[in-house]
């Protein structure tokens, strides 16, 4: 029967946010969506089905990790057992089955305890990463041929990778709640597909995904200690910690700054004590490691050093990394306390990362996948995300096509040291643009897509739409509105978007 919604229908509607269709706002998005009928429409019943963008957004993510693993294929029938260059010339390496012999796994070896034969005394990899490593070994069968060992291997750490794949596009697609459909950006990533398992980052990643969303939902405690399980599962997440800081201050929310850090140190010690206490040589490995590494595949150091002809140190690499580092967290500070309106959380946080591997001295191809999550956050645009993106699966490309061309002898099949450093600056190239349009969008409130949309900050949980209790410089004295952006209404400074009682989405 036709007719007016039940006036109970009409109550449930009225407190439910409204989403945001990116096929509206987005001219790439728009176009993309031919491919299955065209923009969506305004009279669309959104979240009235089994369908729902969140559900969506997960399935899709599955999928095409499943197809990231058949790209992996030719590996996996040979590349990575048969010939030095044939996993590079087909670029689907992978440090899984390399390491299961390598590190003891095949062998029973417990790691950080059992010393290890060969150049590697100790697994140099992070606890958290070590026991999902473990877990995996007690699932592969111990029969067979170390071949069939390592296959198995690799498919059930691919299995369980899946499992953060998805927990990872979920999130992203429920931490800015009127923005589901943004998981999209993450569910269809390139370089996610293709780096996804190269090696155990996703454990990590999605981790951190996972405290971006407990943070938007006002949960800090919640989140400190998501945080600290991934700072113990790898190095990276914990700096998102520092931004988190600045934007508490800025908006003088110590109490919940300083329940997120104790739930971190809290949980990085539960993770990390007993190996420390017990076997003190093994856990500090892949800290020894890290500072004693040289400099390695993908840096900016890596292409200075080849581009002069010159050596540089692991010593002098540490030196100027952290110099490197220390300045471009000075001056994310400064933007953070003078910007005329606060950066939205998601923005610090992807360019805080963005900084730390844009000054490191490796960059492994698989580390975009840190990034990903956070720059779908950070700038929900689909040009500006497939523009990184491109940048990204150009070096993915280059890094095995330069192996290839070092490993094939006199063959020298591949790309050789200049096409490599080529690819190094595409690389960085396309990381420092998505930088600079997300510093745009702080200094620029109105460019922001998020904002424009009517939001202030929806991963910031108690942050968003709170006043101001500290700033400086010019932020100290804003204007009252922002300057109209292509007819778009004007986007307040500070406090709360919304008519006054409206409820934070």
């Amino acid at each position: 029967m036709c007719g007016m919604p039940s006036g109970e229908t009409t109550r449930v509607s009225a407190h439910e946010p409204e989403l945001v269709r990116p096929t509206k706002d987005d001219e790439v998005a728009a176009s993309g969506s031919e491919l299955i009928g065209g923009p969506i429409g305004r009279r669309a019943l959104l979240g009235t089905s089994w369908w729902t963008p969140v559900r969506v957004v997960a399935l899709i993510a599955i999928g095409v990790f499943a197809l990231g693993m058949v790209q992996k294929l030719p590996c996996y029938d040979g590349g990575w057992f048969f010939g030095a260059s044939s996993q590079y010339t087909h670029a689907c390496y992978s440090d899984i089955p390399h390491l299961y012999q390598g590190r003891g796994f095949a062998d029973g070896l417990v790691p950080y305890f059992d010393k290890l034969p060969g150049d590697m005394d100790y697994l140099e990899y992070p606890v958290l990463t070590g026991v999902f490593m473990e877990v995996a070994a007690w699932l592969t069968p111990g029969s067979g041929s170390i071949q069939d060992q390592e296959q198995i291997y690799w498919m059930v750490n691919a299995g369980m990778l899946m499992v953060c794949a998805a927990v990872i596009a979920v999130c992203a697609a429920r931490t800015h709640r009127r923005r589901p459909w943004d998981g999209l950006l993450v569910a269809l990533a390139p370089a996610f597909a293709l780096t996804a398992t190269i090696n155990w980052d996703l454990l990590a990643v999605a981790l951190l995904a996972a405290a971006m969303l407990m943070w938007s939902r006002g949960r800090a405690l919640a989140f400190g200690i998501l945080v600290g399980l991934a700072t113990a599962a790898k190095f990276y997440p914990f700096l998102v910690l520092g931004p988190l800081f600045l934007l508490c201050w800025r908006a003088g929310k110590w109490r919940e700054f300083g329940t997120a850090l104790l739930g971190a140190v809290g949980a990085w010690l539960v993770v990390n004590l007993p190996v420390m206490y017990f076997a003190p040589e093994g856990w500090s490995k892949f800290y020894t490691f890290s500072q004693e590494r040289g400099v390695d595949f993908g840096s900016v150091f890596l292409f200075i050093s080849q581009w002069l002809k010159i050596t540089i140190t692991p010593d002098t690499a540490n030196t100027w990394a952290l110099i490197m580092m220390l300045l471009l967290c000075a001056g994310l500070s400064a933007v953070t306390l003078t910007a005329p309106r606060r950066p939205r959380f998601a923005q610090l946080a992807f360019l805080i990362v963005a900084a730390f591997i844009l000054t490191n001295k490796v960059y492994s191809p698989q580390y975009v996948l840190w990034l990903v999550p956070l720059a779908a956050l950070a700038r929900p645009r689909w040009r500006d995300f497939l523009i990184w993106q491109a940048c990204e699966v150009a070096y993915f490309l280059g890094i095995w096509m330069y192996l290839a061309y070092t490993t094939s002898g006199d063959a020298h099949k591949g790309l050789p040291t200049d096409g490599y450093q080529v690819a190094i600056a595409v690389h960085l190239l396309g990381t420092l643009y998505l930088c600079a349009v997300v510093l745009r969008d702080i200094f620029m409130p109105e460019r922001d897509v998020v904002r424009r949309a009517g939001d202030d900050d929806p991963s910031g949980g108690i942050l968003d739409g709170a006043e101001d209790v500290f700033v400086l410089g010019a932020a100290a004295h804003p204007p009252r509105h922002a300057a109209h952006f292509d007819g778009q209404p004007p986007v307040e400074w500070g406090g709360r978007t919304g008519p006054p009682g409206s409820s934070s989405l």
